[in-house]
């Protein structure tokens, strides 16, 4: 979801539009990205305690 979000956000923003808009997005993009991946390797270590 977070990664999905983070590449709308890309598309809008690194295309130049606006340069507030973004950095907005830019920053939103590794945002989301660091989550998801931190969720990711959380799932990958404990994956075995999240299915009791």
């Amino acid at each position: 979801m977070f990664l999905i979000i983070a590449v709308i956000a890309a598309v809008f923003g690194f295309s130049g539009r606006s340069s507030a808009t973004s950095e907005g997005a830019q920053a939103l993009f590794f945002i989301f990205l660091g989550v998801f991946s931190l969720m990711l390797l959380a799932a990958l270590i404990g994956g075995d305690q999240l299915r009791r």
